[in-house]
């Protein structure tokens, strides 16, 4: 089980000083996909990926990168990466700085002279290979950066916020290659704020809030039409002496059709693949003695599911 899956992760934590980083997070990343990974700032997405490139070590839980254990070195042997902070040798030229991770990866001379041409050429700075990097601007250090990352020819490839920095052909090129990375069997995983981006890119996408994954979600059901469903309904024996227990019992039963359910006052929101089963709960909550008075499906875009599930502020 463990080999069939690029990333998987099982039950992981991470404490810092007592202060808890990552909770019990457990997430599967398919080989050949581009999974998402999207959170608030102090989610505890940073934590994780330096616990999936083995730069941290777990307090607790395990996984599996590659199928190697994480931190196993053979398992980061086909890994690229691109942090979102980094501080590379400014007064190195370009084709240099290629050249030295080259050698890091004991890349022999004649297959690196052959591989750091055709990056430079796939991020477009070949005209810049000679120029030292204290004189590139923030986006041509994001895309040496990204050339870095792709060297060993990577199996597996962490991005944090690769477009951070870009202008819009600069993220262009990043989604083509990223595009490519998909179409020859490498998974990519990515973590942006750029939700947009995200969408455009990602086969899948996991929540982070408070070190756990909350919900993933498959970017395929959005453009297929996922529905946030607003619904105004009040309980006929409202303001009666009945107990509560009876509308909580209600709101439970509407489990079957939809994986999250929140409830404000007379409005109830739902979260659903399909339309298909809105007659069904209406039916549902009339034989169980609630007047609906209105029906809201509406269409989510990821920046909508993000709010949905992210956005209030018991949650940030």
């Amino acid at each position: 089980m463990m080999n069939s899956y690029a990333i998987d992760i099982q039950h992981l934590r991470k404490l810092f000083d007592e202060k808890v980083a990552v909770d019990d997070l457990t997430l599967s990343v398919e080989r050949g996909e581009v999974f998402g990974f999207l959170g608030p700032n102090g989610a505890g997405k940073t934590t994780s990926l330096k616990m999936f490139l083995g730069l941290i070590t777990p307090t607790s839980g395990e996984g599996w990168v590659l199928g190697e254990r994480l931190g196993n070195p053979q398992g980061r042997a086909k890994v690229g990466f691109l942090p979102e902070h980094f501080r590379f040798h400014d007064w190195l030229k370009a084709w240099e700085f290629l050249q030295l991770h080259a050698d890091l990866y004991h890349m022999p001379r004649d297959v690196a002279q052959q591989r750091i041409p055709e990056l430079l050429d796939l991020v477009g700075l070949t005209a810049c290979a000679d120029k030292k990097l204290r004189t590139f601007s923030k986006g041509m250090l994001q895309r040496i950066g990204l050339a870095q990352a792709l060297l060993n020819e990577p199996d597996l490839v962490f991005l944090d916020e690769p477009t951070s920095g870009l202008d819009p052909v600069g993220r262009r090129l990043v989604r083509d290659i990223i595009h490519d990375l998909r179409d020859r069997g490498t998974t990519v995983f990515l973590n942006s704020h750029l939700l947009s981006e995200v969408e455009i890119i990602c086969d899948r996408v996991a929540f982070l809030n408070h070190g756990e994954v909350i919900h993933t979600s498959a970017l395929h059901t959005l453009v297929e039409g996922d529905l946030a469903v607003q619904i105004r309904a009040c309980p006929r024996w409202h303001g009666t002496s009945l107990p509560d227990g009876r509308w909580d019992a209600v709101i439970q039963g509407l489990g079957r059709w939809s994986e999250r359910v929140r409830v404000d006052g007379d409005n109830i929101s739902l979260m659903m693949h399909s339309e298909a089963a809105l007659p069904e709960i209406t039916r549902y909550l009339v034989a169980h003695d609630v007047d609906v008075y209105a029906v809201l499906p509406q269409k989510l875009s990821l920046e909508d599911l993000f709010m949905q599930l992210l956005g209030t502020e018991e949650n940030l």
